[in-house]
C-alpha cells in the first residue's frame, strides 16, 4: 500500500493500545502539529486511525489578578478594615473606614462594588456595616485566584472562575486537544506494509513548462481538517465604522471639518455661551495643558461678541451669565472635550471663511474627558459631530436627520428625551436599544443652537448640531457591552480578530 509521506509518518507514530496527542505524534513523526493533524483527518477518512476531540480551558492571572495573590482582594481589605472600626456593632462612616483600609483610587470603587455582592455587609447613605458571620479567609473568588496561581484550576469553584473572568482578574482561552489512535485496519495496514508515496502538494510553473504535471501523484487535501490559525493585521473595527459614518454622512451632502486636538478654551467652551464657571470647564472634566498654557491669536472682534454674550447676554431679553468673564480663561489651552470647538470655528468664518445656508459639516474626531472609567466612557473616544445652517429648521427636521443617519447602520428604535445644554434650545439626548442586554444606551446629544452661540459668531439663521458617540453606535451594532474591549489598553484582541464587519 502507498500513501503520502506524512500519512505514513502518522501511522506509524501512532498506538494501537492508546490514545496519544496529535503534538506527541508531529514531533515523532517530524511533521508540523497542523500537518500532522491534516495527514491524521485523512486517514480516519480510510478508517485508519480514529481521531478525538477534547476542549480544555485554560486560565492565567491578568497583572492585576497577580498583585491580589501577592496582597488581598479590595473587598477584604475594606472588611477588616469595617470589622476594626466595629461596623459589626453598627454603622460606621464610610469615609473613616476607607481611609482606615488603605484604599485608594479605583481600588475604593472595586471594593465597594464587591462588599455587598459577597454579604460582608451592607452600605446605605455613607455609613457601613460588617457582617460577622462573614469569612473573608475563604472568599471563593481569592480561593480560584490562588488556584489558578497554583496550576490547580481543577480545584476552583467554576462560579468563582467565571466571576474572576468578568473582573479582569484572569484571562481564559480554550485549546481543542485532539488525540490518534490506530484502528484494527491501520494495524493490519502497518501489518501488509506502507510505503510512502511520492506526491506534489503545489503545482509549480516548472511541472506545467517541463509536462511532468501529467505523471505526479498530488496530494489530496482534506478541505473539512483544520487549516493553521494565522492572526495577520487588519483595519480595526472603530476605524471600519467610522469611515462608514463617514461615507453615510458625505452620502447625505455633508463635508467634512477638520481642526486641532488641542485648543483654546474660547473655542471649546466660550463659543458655546459656557460660562467660564461652569463645573464642567473644571480639571475634574477637562485636561488642561501645561505648556503651552495659553493660545496667542484669537480674533478680537469675536472675542468682544463672546465676552458681551456671556456678560450681557443677546437681544432685548437677553440676560447673559452676570458672572466673570476674562480672556485669559479663554486663552487656556485644552485637550478640546468635543469636537464642537471645529463646528465653532467653522460657523465663525474663522476656519474656511464665511459661510451662506445652506451648509452641511461633520467631523468623526477624537475628544479627551477626565471621565471614570467604565463600561460606557473612556477617557479619550470619537465623537461623530454635525451640523446643518438653513432658514427655518425644526425638532422635526433634527429627528428624521437622526432617523435617515441610524436607519444605514440597521438602527430603528431611537428614543429621544428632552434634555437641558448650555448652548442649544430647544435639545434632546438620543437612546437605542442593547442588542443583547436590552437595556437603554444613551447614543448622542443634539439640539438647536442658542442665539446667545450663533449671534456672536454672525450667523443670522437656524443651526441644528448634534455629537454623537461612534463607540456606541458600535455597541449598538455589534452586541459590545464593554467599550474597553474594542479600544485602550484593555481591549479584547481575539474579539477584535473574530467579530465579523458589517457592510
Amino acid at each position: 500500500m502507498k500513501r503520502p509521506q506524512a500519512q505514513v509518518a502518522v501511522l506509524q507514530a501512532a498506538d494501537a493500545q492508546e490514545d496519544r496527542r496529535i503534538d506527541a505524534v508531529a514531533e515523532d513523526a517530524g511533521l508540523k502539529p497542523e500537518a500532522a493533524t491534516r495527514a491524521a483527518f485523512e486517514l480516519e477518512a480510510d478508517g485508519l486511525v480514529a481521531v478525538d476531540e477534547e476542549t480544555l480551558e485554560h486560565y492565567e492571572l491578568t497583572e492585576e489578578g497577580e498583585a491580589y495573590v501577592r496582597e488581598s482582594l479590595p473587598e477584604q481589605d475594606l472588611y477588616e478594615a469595617a470589622i476594626d472600626a466595629g461596623a459589626a456593632d453598627g454603622p460606621v462612616q464610610m469615609g473613616q473606614v476607607i481611609g482606615a483600609s488603605g484604599l485608594e483610587g479605583g481600588a475604593v470603587d472595586i471594593a465597594l462594588s464587591n462588599y455587598a455582592r459577597k454579604a460582608y455587609g451592607d452600605i446605605d447613605s455613607g455609613e457601613i456595616t460588617a457582617n460577622p458571620d462573614a469569612d473573608p479567609g475563604s472568599d471563593p473568588e481569592m480561593l480560584a485566584l490562588e488556584a489558578v496561581a497554583d496550576g490547580r484550576v481543577e480545584d476552583a469553584d467554576p462560579d468563582a472562575l467565571d466571576q474572576l473572568e468578568r473582573r479582569g482578574l484572569v484571562d481564559a482561552r480554550e485549546e481543542t486537544v485532539r488525540s490518534v489512535r490506530l484502528t484494527d485496519d491501520g494495524v493490519t495496514a502497518l501489518m501488509e506494509g506502507v510505503e510512502a508515496a511520492e506526491t506534489v502538494d503545489q503545482l509549480t510553473p516548472e511541472l506545467l513548462t517541463s509536462g511532468e504535471w501529467e505523471d505526479v501523484e498530488f496530494t489530496e487535501y482534506n478541505v473539512e481538517a483544520d487549516a493553521e490559525d494565522v492572526s495577520h493585521g487588519k483595519e480595526h473595527i472603530l476605524r471600519q465604522t467610522a469611515n462608514r459614518v463617514k461615507d453615510t454622512l458625505v452620502g447625505m451632502g455633508f463635508q467634512e471639518m477638520e481642526g486641532p486636538h488641542a485648543d483654546a478654551q474660547f473655542w471649546i467652551n466660550d463659543c458655546l455661551f459656557m460660562p467660564q464657571d461652569h463645573p464642567a470647564r473644571t480639571h475634574w472634566d477637562q485636561f488642561a495643558l501645561e505648556r503651552p498654557d495659553e493660545i496667542r491669536n484669537l480674533p478680537d472682534d469675536l472675542v468682544e461678541r463672546v465676552r458681551s454674550a456671556h456678560r450681557e447676554g443677546v437681544g432685548p431679553d437677553g440676560e447673559g451669565y452676570h458672572s466673570p468673564w476674562t480672556e485669559d480663561i479663554a486663552r487656556g489651552m485644552d485637550l478640546r472635550g468635543h469636537t464642537t470647538s471645529l463646528s465653532m470655528r467653522y460657523l465663525s468664518g474663522h476656519q474656511v471663511g464665511d459661510l451662506e445656508p445652506p451648509e452641511r459639516y461633520f467631523s468623526v474626531e477624537k475628544v479627551y474627558r477626565n471621565d471614570t472609567l467604565d463600561p460606557t466612557h473612556l477617557l479619550e473616544f470619537f465623537q461623530i459631530e454635525g451640523w446643518v445652517m438653513a432658514e427655518d429648521l425644526s425638532v422635526r427636521d433634527l429627528m428624521g436627520t437622526f432617523t435617515e443617519f441610524y436607519e444605514q447602520f440597521g438602527i430603528t428604535d431611537l428614543e429621544f428625551k428632552p434634555h437641558y445644554n448650555p448652548y442649544t434650545e430647544p435639545s434632546f439626548e438620543l437612546f437605542g436599544t442593547h442588542p443583547e442586554t436590552g437595556e437603554v444606551v444613551e447614543v448622542g446629544n443634539s439640539g438647536i443652537f442658542r442665539d446667545e452661540v450663533l449671534t456672536p459668531l454672525g450667523v443670522d439663521c437656524d443651526v441644528m448640531a448634534w455629537g454623537l458617540s461612534l463607540e456606541r453606535l458600535l455597541m449598538l451594532m455589534y452586541g459590545f457591552e464593554d467599550i474597553r474591549d474594542v479600544h485602550g489598553t484593555l481591549c479584547d484582541l481575539e474579539l477584535l480578530r473574530e467579530t465579523e464587519v458589517m457592510r
